[in-house]
């Protein structure tokens, strides 16, 4: 890719870089042929080779989204229900799920068994979360009056006929499973058993209520997650970042640990009520769920995954092809472009803050269903605080860069909210020195595009220049990788090793795309191949 006009850089500030995390759908774990420019080739995913911390969302229609490997064992979605899901928790060896419904039904999925549920029950108020005790495979269901239900568990205690000063929203379960915390809306935290208080959030000020809690390794401490973002650390549970002062489209639903490392590189995951994951600490991002759900996402849960990685953004193997304003005829933009695409990932700006696409609209009506968008980005700065920048110049140069992007695109006609790469590559004098700054022009789009709803937002980049240009800033959204060897199916698998044999730390998200050089229509152009 090429940029279409120069950058004008500005003084620079340096600050430490804002870590915006992000995204990108992920539920196919399964790979598959296809044929396409240069024949059929092997569709591959990013596997590990050992059990790793993943995770799975559960939508209010009961549908489930499975990611990092973690198994997908049926689900409740496209199925009648008397009460809408409000929570999944993974079964103790990884390999099943339930599901939690507000009536107090439970669904058991994979060797998860089924003990029993408040369902065909009349409840005093409904069930608003649930717990597993991994001794005996059972699991505590909770309501919102604080009553507690257990069943093949052992009942330590609840808050049910005791007077509430908001409803309780979530629960969590002792690492020995000989105790429970409950928590409260407004941050009010109850323990029971074994589980030690720690410290709440009760009788404080709260931006937003608390909607979910998790527990850290030990259960020496734990996470308490509003629904603006905003996280609360209590105990020896680190705090490692929010998304509170963010921008949100959509509100938090919900949070899970890793259940892996004590100390200050715990880790957790948010998702918001549309399913785009957001990790921190020592949790790894899988991806998140696609764009548009039949129902918001609820509830959410760490499971054993083994690293694999599906595609949404397009179905792995799938070919197609990235295209600019070099690839059309402007102003007149009436070039034939190639057919028989899956793929199709449009310019949206040829340069941060400027450079609209002059052939965008005719671009992404080509694009179709497959529809991207990419900016070129470069480094600049602005005085005009930015949400969540916290008055950083460079961070507020790339979030404005994301805006006007945003909005050229709407201008023309085409739908914004389809996934988004931030094509970061070396070009002379785009870039500045500092690579810290850099960093903050790269998470200021990141944060513009996430504050959309929008749960595909990606880097585009080189192995051999990323570092260069971002140093080490390692943020964990999807990458699509420019690498011309012309064997997209081997970039996949191993662009990341190859870049850290070259002194290279890409970004740790899941590789979705691999560009190369192709050939259609008499034209040299960029083709594309989802890993």
């Amino acid at each position: 890719m090429t940029p279409t006009s120069p950058s004008h850089r500005s003084g620079r500030t340096l600050r430490v870089p804002f870590v915006a995390l992000l995204l990108l759908a992920a539920l196919q774990a399964g790979a598959t042929r296809a044929t396409g420019p240069g024949g059929g080739r092997p569709a591959l995913s990013n596997t590990a080779a050992t059990s790793v911390p993943a995770y799975w969302l559960v939508a209010a229609d009961g549908g489930i989204f499975a990611f990092g490997g973690v198994p997908f064992k049926g689900s409740m979605g496209g199925r009648q229900l008397n009460a809408e899901m409000v929570g999944v928790a993974g079964s103790p060896d990884g390999l099943g799920y339930w599901e939690d419904a507000a009536d107090g039904g439970i669904f058991a999925f994979g060797d998860a068994a089924f003990h029993g549920s408040m369902g065909n029950v009349r409840l005093n108020a409904p069930v608003v979360g649930m717990a597993v005790d991994g001794t005996t495979g059972g699991y505590w269901e909770v309501a919102a009056d604080g009553g507690i239900f257990a069943f093949d568990a052992p009942f330590y205690g609840s808050m049910g006929t005791k007077a509430l000063n908001k409803p309780i929203v979530a629960m969590a379960s002792t690492p020995d499973a000989r105790g429970y915390w409950l928590v409260a809306s407004d941050g009010g935290t109850f323990s029971f058993g074994d589980a030690r208080f720690w410290g709440s959030m009760g009788g404080r000020t709260l931006v937003a209520p608390i909607v979910s809690m998790a527990a850290s390794n030990d259960g020496n401490g734990y996470w308490l997650v509003a629904s603006d973002g905003g996280i609360f650390a209590f105990g020896d549970a680190p705090f490692n970042g929010s998304l509170g002062g963010d921008p949100l489209t959509y509100p938090v639903a919900s949070m899970a640990g890793t259940g892996t490392g004590t100390g200050p590189t715990a880790g957790y995951w948010l998702t918001d009520a549309n399913g785009a994951v957001t990790s921190f600490g020592n949790a790894g991002y899988d991806g998140s769920a696609p764009q548009h759900l039949n129902a918001p996402v609820v509830g959410m849960a760490k499971g054993r995954g083994n690293g694999s990685t599906g595609n949404t953004a397009y179905q792995s193997g799938a070919f197609g092809y990235d295209v600019s304003r070099f690839q059309d005829n402007p102003p007149a933009c009436t070039q034939t472009l190639p057919s028989g695409h899956t793929i199709g990932v449009v310019q949206a700006t040829g340069i941060a803050n400027g450079a609209v696409n002059p052939c965008l609209a005719h671009e992404a009506a080509w694009a179709g269903a497959g529809l991207n968008f990419y900016i070129f980005m470069n480094y600049g700065t602005d005085a005009s605080d930015q949400p969540g920048c916290n008055g950083n110049q460079a961070c507020n140069w790339g979030y404005e860069a994301a805006v006007f992007a945003f909005d050229a695109v709407r201008s023309q006609g085409a739908d914004a909210l389809v996934p988004w790469w931030l094509d970061v590559e070396d070009a002379t004098d785009y870039w500045s020195t500092d690579t810290a700054a850099n960093d903050q022009v790269i998470a200021g789009a990141l944060t513009f595009l996430r504050g959309q709803g929008i749960n595909t937002v990606g880097i585009y980049t080189s192995p051999l220049t990323w570092s260069g240009i971002a140093g080490s800033y390692q943020p964990p959204v999807p990458l699509w990788i420019a690498w011309y060897t012309g064997n997209p199916a081997s970039n996949c698998a191993t662009a990341r090793s190859y870049a850290a044999a070259h002194g290279n730390f890409l970004p740790t998200g899941p590789i979705l795309l691999t560009q190369y050089t192709d050939t259609a229509n008499g034209q040299s152009l960029d083709g594309d191949y989802a890993c």
